[in-house]
């Protein structure tokens, strides 16, 4: 990537120099978008490491144990590994797993081979798992904020799946209307959810502060040691703790790194630690909590306002989780994984606000489908972390493949840089693919599929092409063909898209059979779609005269951008061409 292009990328994100006021906007505009989904992971992740299949006890000892297991799991793989290292790996201020892979792929007219080719392929099968993750995201985390409600009374437990499905109904259904609105309360709620979790959190730290030990990473080693196959278990539970940090890595293109880190740093992890302090402390007091401890952490005369916070954060996060699937799914289309679906703009003025219907009632049929299958979050979590452990392992495969290939860093620094981050990684990696006969399966299966359609659908368009060249005239040798004179030529200028900028387009060759005419300017025009998220304005439209009056157009777009051929070229404006000829 130039320089410039770099600058270009920030410029547009907006929070890569960002200060002052406008740094503190963007930091709290995060929390609704970047942090909803790991914001909402107390819900489940600690109650999940003492779940019955692993045996363990809720002991001092083994709370101590599981705590500084997440403590040191927001440290080690948010803090640090995404925070202070992924992140750099923007693609002109974009992330995510197609914006690193893009980093890692030869240009589009060049094909890949060798490394290149596996690293793409394993770009292609991370990005594909993420549709696994918006279909699970939305249904374990809704189903266990309305499970809060049995702590209130043990009636309603009959009605839990079906207020699920009510809400997620609702969630989906009103996914057509855009975020442009209801974003405007996003990032309030979610900082009232982070305020309400860490205060609870705090409350019972202060009631039990020997839960601070586990700050300690000794106690983690020592569950290992104490616990030994079975703590290597919980750690597929552990992992829960951390499963938004792709969605945090890929949100970074709409607020910038700085942001990012400053809300993370400044609330949202001091919040998280506190609520699962305080979780620990409610456990240490009272082990019989172990099935809902994040809701034990209220007063009873709080309990159904905290269910309603919960109800709301999660579904918030799913919302994000949902418009990612939609964003990922017109990346791909642009550029040629995927068919072409209708894509629907739900704001004039930002461009990433999109909904993607046939996405939307797909997302909302499996989701429901999983939650009448599994009925409890504890199931459901059997299926959830395989598929983003597996991202997490192919981002620090690619993250160190352009780290080493791009940007040149020492052999030795990337290779015990990727070493401590793939220790850490395929131990949760290992852990979850044990869930893989319990639900885990379902997230691979999915990406399967997906990927299946993705390399096929590639693969198909560039067999097609190739046998369309084969009997196609060359352009060089039909405008050879066009000598003034020889064919009648009329006022006007033609203008006739095809993909291959090369080739005679098959709409000229027609016109000319049943018309016998030619226009005096006629312009071969061809959209080209790079492996950027954006391509600078000054750099969107190349024209090239040829001979005999015509042209060669070339409109350059980006995977995250939408082509639009009469906003960027004004076909009325002939004298250009005119001048040119």
């Amino acid at each position: 990537m130039k320089p410039e292009e770099h600058r270009d990328g920030e410029a547009r994100q907006g929070g890569a120099a960002a200060h002052g006021p406008r740094l503190r906007a963007l930091a709290f505009a995060t929390l609704g978008v970047v942090f909803g989904d790991i914001g909402t992971s107390p819900l489940y992740a600690f109650r999940e490491s003492f779940h019955q299949n692993y045996g363990l006890a809720p002991s001092p000892a083994n709370v101590l144990g599981v705590l500084s297991l997440i403590c040191w799991a927001l440290i080690l793989v948010i803090s640090v590994k995404y925070l202070v290292f992924v992140l750099r790996a923007d693609n002109q201020g974009e992330g995510g797993i197609l914006a690193l892979t893009s980093l890692v792929a030869p240009p589009r007219r060049e094909r890949a081979t060798g490394t290149g080719r596996v690293l793409v392929l394993l770009g292609l099968f991370g990005a594909s798992l993420l549709y696994g993750d918006g279909i699970i995201t939305p249904a374990i985390s809704v189903l266990s904020a309305v499970e809060g409600l049995q702590v209130a009374t043990p009636v309603v437990q009959p009605f839990i799946v079906p207020i699920t499905i009510a809400i997620l109904i609702g969630l989906f259904a009103f996914q057509s209307r855009g975020t442009a609105g209801v974003a405007r309360i996003f990032s309030p709620v979610t900082l009232v959810w982070f305020i309400t979790i860490g205060g609870l959190g705090l409350a019972q730290v202060v009631r039990h502060p020997a839960v601070l030990a586990a700050l300690n990473p000794t106690h983690a080693f020592a569950f290992f040691l104490r616990n030994g196959w079975a703590g290597f278990l919980v750690l597929g539970s552990v992992f829960l703790a951390v499963t938004g940090a792709e969605a945090l890595y890929a949100d970074m293109g709409h607020f910038g790194r700085r942001p990012i880190r400053v809300a993370w740093f400044a609330l949202v992890l001091p919040a998280l630690l506190l609520c699962y302090f305080g979780q620990g402390a409610v456990l240490i007091a009272d082990p019989r909590h172990a099935d809902l401890p994040f809701f034990y952490l209220a007063p009873e005369w709080a309990l159904l306002p905290l269910v309603a916070l919960a109800t709301a954060a999660t579904v918030i996060a799913s919302q994000a989780v949902s418009s990612g699937a939609f964003s990922l799914t017109r990346q791909a289309v642009q550029l040629g994984y995927l068919p072409r679906v209708e894509i629907e703009h739900t704001s004039a003025a930002e461009i990433g606000q999109i909904y993607v219907p046939t996405v939307n009632w797909a997302l909302m049929l499996a989701c429901l489908a999983l939650v009448l299958g599994f009925r409890s979050s504890s199931n459901l979590a059997a299926a959830y972390g395989v598929a983003v452990t597996t991202d997490m392992v192919f981002a620090t495969l690619l993250f160190t493949a352009v780290a080493y290939r791009r940007w040149r860093w020492p052999s030795a620094a990337v290779a015990a840089l990727a070493a401590g981050f793939l220790v850490v990684d395929l131990s949760f990696w290992g852990a979850n693919l044990l869930k893989v006969p319990h639900g885990g399966w379902f997230p691979l299966v999915l990406a399967a599929g997906v990927f299946t359609l993705m390399t096929t659908w590639k693969t198909g368009r560039a067999v097609l092409r190739a046998r369309l060249s084969a009997g196609m005239l060359s352009l060089d040798d039909t405008i050879a063909q066009f000598e003034h004179g020889r064919i009648p030529r009329v006022p006007g200028v033609a203008v006739f898209m095809y993909s291959d900028p090369e080739a005679t387009p098959p709409a000229l060759l027609h016109n000319l059979k049943h018309n016998r005419v030619l226009h005096e300017r006629v312009v071969i025009l061809s959209i080209i779609n790079h492996n950027v998220p954006y391509v600078p304005k000054r750099e969107r439209a190349e024209t090239r005269a040829l001979s005999n009056g015509f042209f060669r157009m070339l409109l350059n777009y980006g995977f995250k951008e939408d082509p639009n051929v009469p906003r960027d070229n004004k076909f009325g404006e002939t004298d250009d061409l005119k001048n040119r000829s």
